[in-house]
């Protein structure tokens, strides 16, 4: 029998670019057999989704051939049935969601297959089920969260029941609940026989799969087991990537400490295994002080609705009230839907109160008469989808769109550049690139130097990092702590609890449009009830640094990055001899 999906010889160039630049994908051979679990990895740009629009001949090869189940996807005859066969959850799941509810949505594949009517109710009410979105059946897709439109996109691929589900960072907007359950949903097809591709930048979801395809600039590098490749370093470095944050940890708490050195290489082992602290360091805890900071935004019992006085009407917000400090970078959280993006856009005026009160800096929403232009100027956002929202076609004058419109022509081009280089955007190499033609990470770095080139005091990042590959999120981590050490405030919302750890000092829950609670990042990351409550998930490095202290380590309470845990070890080897 022939494989599933094969690549023959495969070279794909965008419509457009010239023979000089580096094509998407370069001279690819390689097959996937029928039942297969396949994690696909690599930087931003390095032609993964090209790669996945070619197995369900959404894109055809400039070069080559691909074959499904032996039929070239170049023949047009074959087309229904490949795409019957081989499904596809997007990137940006606002691409393939068609209908005006969410279960006419996910009914809409299986119609099109002329299924019984029985049939398509019995489809969507399991499909709906297993994404946990049954309850909303009846709700637009447009006034989802980001994450709920992923579920719909992923509820509508289910509906068609294919032999094949390709899964393109659909987990990059859900909660770390939503990404287990979407990894749990990954395993239970793979259980079933069916074939899964998924394209991740989560490390610990591609060591889940059971074999690993790793691009790096439009060739293949790496084909083989999950194993094979996190012990390549060279590799991992050469193609933006790195071992997973767990493997990290354990490698480097097994070299600090010689009563360390025999954990398991497992982490939920490892945990088991961390011996009781044999020695006599004590540490005293410090603590933030936070008086006397100005307050940059006060939320007041703030209430928002959706589609306010129609029978669609739904309740976004309940009663939110908050202060965020200068100087402390603050961060939201919270489940998929819980109305992060909903309570950002209150802060530079996007949306205006309808009941309560927003103070951004200076200024006053309630007030009528507030210039919304110098809000915006004060605060600049920087959208969750931003491809959505490009105006221009090339990449440059997509930066200069804003900083022309508010401040006119003159230094216009040193804004742009320095704004591009500053989020690691070559000037003279994207500059006239077109934007449809960028990845989902290039996209979100793009969108980001639009918004720093307005230079403003307060920067709202609404998931900055997701779709960012592990290079260009630490590279975007250190870029944003840097602009935050000279004087740009900093506001995000994210669903990866290591850009708030990593990047706030201050922190608000969300859950269900309501504010559990505010407090400083480390102290709300360490109660694990809250966590859970939330429906979040303790980072590792906290749930490890919770355990040593309950063997009697001396680690202070507020550890929750790597480098303080390491940090806190190396101080206890520094003055004592252990082991």
């Amino acid at each position: 029998m022939p494989p599933l999906i094969q690549f023959d010889h495969v070279t794909y160039r965008h419509p457009g670019s010239g023979q000089s630049s580096l094509p998407a994908l370069n001279d690819i051979s390689i097959s996937v057999e029928k039942g297969e679990w396949v994690a696909i990895v690599g930087a931003n740009g390095s032609g993964k989704t090209t790669f996945a629009r070619h197995c369900n001949a959404l894109l055809l090869p400039t070069h080559g051939q691909v074959l499904i189940d032996g039929k070239s996807t170049a023949q047009a005859t074959h087309l229904p049935q490949i795409r019957a066969r081989i499904g596809m959850v997007f990137q940006n799941p606002e691409d393939q969601i068609v209908a005006t509810l969410i279960d006419e949505d996910t009914a809409f594949g299986p119609e099109n297959l002329a299924i019984s009517p029985p049939e398509i109710r019995e489809r969507v009410t399991s499909a709906l089920t297993t994404v946990k979105m049954l309850e909303r059946k009846d709700r637009p897709p447009h006034l989802l969260s980001a994450g709920q439109k992923q579920r719909v996109a992923l509820a509508g691929v289910l509906a068609m029941q294919p032999e094949c589900v390709i899964f393109d960072e659909s987990t990059a907007m859900l909660d770390p609940r939503g990404r287990l359950d979407v990894m749990a949903e990954m395993q239970s097809l793979h259980d079933r026989g069916i074939t899964v591709l998924f394209i991740t930048h989560f490390m610990e979801e591609a060591a889940r799969a059971n074999r690993v395809i790793a691009l790096n600039k439009g060739n293949l590098v790496f084909d083989g087991a999950p194993k094979a490749i996190f012990a390549d370093l060279a590799l991992l470095k050469a193609c933006g990537l790195e071992q997973p944050s767990t493997l990290l940890l354990l490698n480097e708490i097994k070299a600090l400490d010689p009563q360390l050195s025999n954990l398991s290489m497992d982490f939920e082992q490892a945990m088991r295994e961390i011996p009781p602290y044999q020695g006599s360091f004590v540490r005293s805890e410090e603590k933030n002080n936070q008086s006397g900071a100005e307050t940059l935004i006060a939320v007041e019992s703030l209430d928002h609705y959706y589609l306010r006085n129609t029978p669609l009407e739904q309740q976004a917000l309940f009663d939110i009230s908050l202060e965020v400090k200068s100087g402390l970078a603050h961060g939201f959280c919270g489940a998929t839907g819980s109305g992060k993006s909903t309570l950002l856009q209150h802060l530079n005026g996007l949306y205006r109160p309808q009941s309560g009160e927003v103070r951004i800096g200076p200024y006053s929403l309630s007030d009528p008469n507030v210039d919304i232009r110098a809000v915006r100027r004060y605060a600049g956002l920087v959208f969750q989808n931003p491809e959505i929202y490009f105006f221009e076609q090339y990449v440059g004058d997509e930066i200069a769109y804003g900083p022309k419109m508010l401040y006119g022509k003159e230094g216009l081009a040193k804004r742009v550049r320095d704004a591009m280089e500053l989020v690691g955007l070559d000037f003279e190499a994207f500059k006239d690139r077109v934007t449809y033609t960028l990845s989902g990470g290039e996209k979100r770095k793009v969108a980001l130097a639009a918004t720093m080139a307005l230079q403003p005091r307060l920067l709202i990042l609404d998931e900055p990092t997701a779709g960012l590959d592990p290079a260009s999120r630490r590279n975007l981590h250190g870029i944003l702590a840097d602009a935050n050490k000279k004087g740009i405030e900093l506001i995000l919302s994210s669903h990866s609890m290591g850009d708030i750890t990593e990047l706030t000092q201050n922190l608000t829950i969300l859950s269900n449009g309501r504010a559990m609670r505010t407090g400083n990042t480390a102290d709300l990351f360490n109660d694990a009830q809250l966590i859970n409550e939330a429906s979040l998930g303790q980072p590792s490095v906290v749930r490890l640094a919770v355990r040593m202290r309950e063997r009697g380590w001396p680690i202070p309470q507020r550890v929750v990055k790597a480098e303080q845990l390491f940090s806190a070890l190396r101080a206890m080897n520094g003055g004592q001899a252990h082991g």
